[in-house]
């Protein structure tokens, strides 16, 4: 493995720093997703019965006590209560706007190394198929080993650039359909607590 790599020319470092940046925004993501999704539905459950009985102060106590995204919104939500329902939607739609934001952070850095990677791969090869033709044009048709160094490296990158691309798609594919559904979830649990304090 470490014979292919270093075959593969100087463009195999980047193609590796993007194999690494890829996989460490993956976790990171995919801990951060697991610890907003945590107790959620708990939470949600706690509040909307506090709320039906009118124990507004303690839903808002409770919502305190949790540190998420969802707990702020529903806060917001409470903190508003006394007014119409649709004042009460418009603060929910702001804060959640605002708490969705950091929950995308890094996504757009995650489809950018699945474009990059390839593309190195590309360059790769250029250069591979480049340092190939130098040979031809310097020493005639050359042998197969002087041909052989060119091409390998071309072949090498792309294949390396494409072995990090498409599972690096695969995994942003993954963690934005997770932030889609938490984002759908979040919106649910906060306009039926709207629904509960307009009344």
């Amino acid at each position: 493995m470490l014979e292919l790599f270093q075959k593969g020319g100087p463009l195999m470092y980047p193609i590796l720093l993007c194999s690494i940046m890829a996989l460490a925004i993956f976790f990171e993501r995919l801990w951060t997703f697991f610890r907003v999704g945590r107790g959620r539905d708990e939470l949600v459950r706690e509040v909307e019965q506090l709320v039906s009985k009118g124990r507004i102060d303690e839903a808002i106590v409770v919502c305190q006590r949790t540190d998420s995204p969802l707990s702020r919104i529903l806060l917001a939500a409470l903190r508003a209560h006394g007014r119409s329902r649709d004042q009460i939607k418009t603060v929910v739609e702001e804060v959640g706007s605002r708490e969705a934001a950091p929950l995308e952070r890094f996504l757009g850095l995650l489809g950018t190394l699945a474009t990059i990677s390839p593309l190195l791969g590309l360059l790769g090869t250029v250069l591979g198929m480049i340092r190939a033709f130098t040979v031809i044009a310097t020493a005639g048709m050359g042998t197969p080993e002087t041909l052989g160094g060119g091409i390998s490296e071309a072949l090498i990158t792309t294949a390396a650039g494409l072995s990090v691309a498409i599972p690096t798609i695969l995994l942003h594919k993954y963690l934005t359909s997770r932030l889609d559904y938490m984002v759908l979830k979040m919106e649910e649990s906060s306009l039926h607590l709207v629904d509960l304090l307009g009344d």
